[in-house]
C-alpha cells in the first residue's frame, strides 16, 4: 500500500512539474523579450564599440557590452580622469535601481535621506558583490566619481535577481574610499 502511495505522489509530483510553463529556459526568453521591448520603448542607440574615453555619449546611446548577454552601459558623468579604479579598491556605490515594466517603481540609495549608508564593495571582489554587471560597469567607468547607468540582465545581477529571473536598470554614482 505505501508503494503505491508513495508511486502515485511521485507521478503527481512529475506531472505537475512537466505541465509547469515556468520553466528557466521560458523565464530567460520572457526577459529577453522585456529587455528588448524596453530597448524599443526607449528608443535607445546601441552602439557595439565602446566609445573612445574623449567621445560625447549621446542621451540614447547605449554600448552593448561585448561578451555579456543583453548588458547595457551608458556613461552619464567621466569623473576623475586623473584617477584610475584598480582591483580590490574599496567602491562606494549610491544607486537608483528600476525594473524595465512600465511606470515601474524607483528604489533610491541615492542620498542618506534614503539610506544612511551607501553600498560598498572591493572591486574584482566577487564575494563582496556577486553583482557581475557592477563589476564590469565600475571598469566601464574607470575613474572615482563617475557615473553611469546600465541594463543588467538577470543572470549579471544580485542572487535575488538571478534566482527570479529580473532584469533591473540602474543609475551607478561610484567613489573610491580612501
Amino acid at each position: 500500500m505505501k508503494k503505491i502511495v508513495f508511486i502515485l505522489l511521485t507521478g503527481m509530483v512529475l506531472l505537475t512539474t512537466g505541465c509547469n510553463n515556468n520553466t528557466y529556459s521560458n523565464l530567460r526568453n520572457q526577459e529577453d523579450k522585456l529587455i528588448a521591448n524596453y530597448i524599443k520603448r526607449n528608443n535607445w542607440n546601441i552602439l557595439t564599440k565602446e566609445p573612445a574615453d574623449s567621445a560625447v555619449w549621446g542621451e540614447k546611446d547605449y554600448y552593448k557590452v561585448q561578451g555579456y548577454d543583453n548588458f547595457y552601459f551608458h556613461l552619464i558623468e567621466r569623473g576623475d580622469e586623473g584617477v584610475d579604479v584598480f582591483t580590490n579598491d574599496v567602491i562606494i556605490v549610491r544607486y537608483k535601481q528600476f525594473a524595465l515594466t512600465e511606470n515601474a517603481d524607483t528604489l533610491s540609495y541615492w542620498t542618506t535621506l534614503e539610506q544612511p549608508y551607501p553600498y560598498e564593495f572591493h572591486y574584482g571582489n566577487y564575494t563582496d558583490c556577486e553583482a557581475v554587471a557592477w563589476h564590469a560597469a565600475v571598469k566601464l567607468m574607470k575613474h572615482p566619481n563617475a557615473q553611469c547607468a546600465i541594463l543588467v540582465p538577470s543572470k549579471l545581477g544580485f542572487n535575488a535577481e538571478q534566482t527570479s529571473v529580473t532584469p533591473y536598470m540602474y543609475i551607478l554614482k561610484i567613489k573610491v574610499k580612501q
